[in-house]
């Protein structure tokens, strides 16, 4: 990870106009940093980060690696995943911008529970373990706002290990693909995250083979297409019956 270093700043020029990576110019309003802005203005937390940036592929947290902090998703895509039986990867979820990595190890354990790798090239902003928990002392709101984001986290584990548990092996590769739509969208008729069938199986818990056969099926129904990589949703409402039961809106 190459480590960017902090541009001074003059009495001519705002901070932000010099740093594009400051939080002061980040475009990312869900984030929960850039949300709590104004309540750090007296100390300086958001001057203390570090801004990293990382290759595609490369991969920026070690499953079992120390917990020293967490990382904030400035720009591009990011893969989660950890190690399960026989050493299988398994996908817990696509990040994007604005979004935290690390946060399950964060407060509660001594080292990750998760790897993670940047799917396209990314800028991460990293805060130490330190850091945050004074912020978090010191900022009620803050505090608060955390304290939202790990009870939503957990809401939505527990009831996607429930749906996820009941559902065929065409539903959960069906709802892998509903999941990509709605949190990354469309570019040009196909979905805006290109992944490898391998991916796709990690994430739905199902092997490479059955999302290459489910995905056949599919594309004679006439429900998706495909070109590469790429798979595109022609009939998205279909989808969305199929797997309706399930609480399609259940991961955003």
């Amino acid at each position: 990870m190459q480590k960017i270093k902090k541009k001074p700043i003059t009495n001519n020029l705002r901070k932000e106009s010099l740093n594009p990576y400051s939080c002061a110019a980040c475009n990312n309003e869900n984030c929960l940093i850039k949300r709590n802005l104004k309540s750090f203005s007296n100390s300086k937390f958001t001057e203390n980060k570090n801004t990293l940036k990382c290759k595609k592929g490369q991969q920026f947290i070690i499953e079992g690696a120390p917990v020293n902090g967490l990382f904030f998703i400035l720009k591009g895509t990011v893969k989660v995943f950890r190690t399960g039986i026989n050493g299988r990867e398994q996908i817990v979820r696509f990040a994007k911008e604005g979004e935290i990595i690390g946060h399950r190890g964060f407060g509660t354990e001594e080292y990750y529970s998760i790897g993670a790798i940047a799917l396209q090239d990314v800028v991460l902003c990293y805060f130490s373990k330190d850091n945050l928990q004074e912020a978090l002392i010191e900022n009620p709101k803050f505090t608060y706002d955390m304290m939202l984001f790990y009870a939503n986290e957990l809401n939505r584990s527990e009831s996607k290990v429930k749906s996820i548990s009941q559902m065929t092996v065409r539903e959960r590769i069906i709802d892998t693909l509903l999941y990509i739509h709605r949190k990354f969208g469309d570019l040009n008729g196909f979905l805006n995250l290109p992944l490898s069938r391998k991916e796709y199986a990690d994430y739905a818990g199902t092997t490479e083979e059955q999302v290459i056969r489910i995905f056949s099926i599919l594309k004679k129904e006439g429900l998706i297409l495909s070109k590469g990589k790429k798979i595109g949703i022609i009939d998205i409402q279909t989808l969305r019956n199929e797997i309706n039961e399930h609480n399609y809106y259940l991961d955003s």
